[in-house]
């Protein structure tokens, strides 16, 4: 992750927490007193965002001393020590629960992940994707917890890639093909187009109208291998293939169904707005 980016959120975070100061620790905690804390793991998971979580300490204690004994994108198991810092006791409580807000969200946005990930691997070649449904503020790094879980990305915002979605077509006063040609030809080849479709007619209009990528919005699993196998074959008519993806309402559940039903992408939108923060806490003690 880009550290300027991981600075600039810590900080509003600490901001936020600390306000005028944190007059628990102030009061009760001697300003001369100094600690150790211990990031340990409460279950199996995927970690993510220890970056953001070292940031906080290193924060409030520019001369704490932390060392990691995992790294994002690592599989950790209950009672795991994950990271140790040594500083300030007055600094390591102030950083306590920013630190753990981030890593706790990210660990189990990656962690939800790499469960999708492992529910498709008997169809190999199909990858799990994500989608702009973040938390504002945070796609940066809840995108990173998705790689480090084994996922992709897709598009990070509105400017990397288009997507033609049910509502542009409904206010593009054009047919579909129509609106993705001139789309096209406004973008060149060097920007890839994905078109939402509801049914088959609308995927093969996509089809028709030059999509990289026909994304088939709450098709029923059981649809899906007849449906691919023509939008394909239209495709290669025109003398081009497609990438195919399915979208709405995969769980964990259902998504192996999908995976083999001739699709090339699975995108999930849980893996951002849903996913369960993983259970780690922080254990404090005075210095020996």
């Amino acid at each position: 992750m880009d550290p300027g980016a991981v600075r600039v959120a810590v900080e509003a975070a600490l901001a936020e927490d600390l306000g005028s100061g944190d007059v628990t620790s102030e009061g009760a905690v001697p300003a001369e007193a100094r600690a150790v804390a211990r990031l340990v793991a409460k279950e199996e998971g995927v970690i993510a965002g220890l970056d953001l979580f070292v940031a906080a300490f290193e924060l409030r204690d520019p001369e704490a001393r932390i060392e990691r004994a995992a790294a994002d994108g690592d599989a950790v198991r209950a009672g795991q020590e994950l990271v140790r810092v040594e500083g300030r006791a007055r600094a390591l409580l102030e950083a306590e629960r920013t630190a753990l807000n981030f890593i706790q969200r990210l660990s189990g946005t990656a962690t939800l992940t790499r469960r999708f990930v492992e529910a498709v691997a008997a169809s190999p070649g199909v990858r799990v994707l994500d989608t702009r449904k973040t938390t504002p503020g945070l796609r940066l790094f809840e995108k990173h917890a998705v790689r480090a879980g084994g996922g992709e990305n897709h598009r990070f915002g509105l400017f990397d890639e288009a997507m033609i979605k049910e509502n542009h077509a409904a206010l593009a006063g054009r047919p579909v093909p129509e609106a993705l040609r001139a789309l096209r030809a406004q973008l060149g080849d060097s920007v890839r187009i994905t078109c939402e479709a509801r049914d088959e007619a609308e995927a093969l209009a996509a089809v028709e109208g030059g999509a990289d990528v026909v994304l088939l919005d709450n098709f029923a699993a059981g649809e899906l291998p007849a449906v691919c196998a023509r939008l394909r074959a239209a495709a290669s008519g025109a003398g081009r293939t497609v990438e195919l993806e399915a979208s709405g309402g995969l769980t964990l559940e259902t998504v192996a169904q999908y995976a083999a039903a001739g699709v090339d992408r699975l995108s999930v939108g849980a893996l951002t707005h849903s996913a369960r923060a993983l259970d780690l806490s922080l254990y404090l003690e005075p210095c020996p």
